[in-house]
């Protein structure tokens, strides 16, 4: 099991690092950046089981798009209000969150309820396989806290593609 307690300390340890490799990122060529962290990308999610961890769920939560409240509140057969009223709240950026996590849909087995229809921002977590990743190096940098995947993926990148 992973130490998600040793993680964020190790990410805290290296948060100057790695925002001072993420500026010296922004000097190189976009195109570059983002094939580096897809080819990383898919050398780490090659061998990591999300299931063994689900940290994401358990201490962040996804913005929730229009479309995400009106998929999942068909799913769960509530209208888009309803759904709304019950799982989300606005945020400082005006943008609908969840009211709490851990990710009322998570369980203990660490699988999701609504998989299926899980709102777009958790489909595309940890955005390491962005495109163009220049944009999102804040985000990155945070994930490196929550996600052993991106922590590892990041640690890669200094040493395949030194900046």
């Amino acid at each position: 099991m992973i130490d998600l307690n040793q993680l964020k300390g190790e990410a805290q340890k290296r948060k100057k690092e790695n925002k001072k490799y993420f500026e010296r990122l922004k000097n190189k060529k976009s195109r570059e950046v983002d094939l580096a962290f897809a080819e990383q990308h898919e050398i780490v999610f090659a061998k990591t089981d999300c299931l063994t961890c689900a940290n994401c769920c358990r201490g962040t939560g996804p913005l929730f798009t229009q479309r995400d409240i009106e998929r999942l509140a068909s799913r769960l057969k509530l209208k888009p209000g309803d759904f709304v009223e019950r799982y989300l709240r606005i945020d400082e950026d005006n943008d609908y969150v969840l009211r709490s996590v851990p990710c009322p849909f998570l369980g203990d087995d660490n699988y999701c309820s609504v998989y299926e229809d899980r709102p777009k921002a958790c489909r595309e977590y940890p955005h390491t396989d962005h495109s163009p990743m220049l944009q999102i190096l804040d985000i990155t940098l945070k994930n490196t806290t929550i996600c052993p995947a991106v922590y590892e993926i990041v640690e890669r990148m200094k040493k395949y593609f030194p900046a």
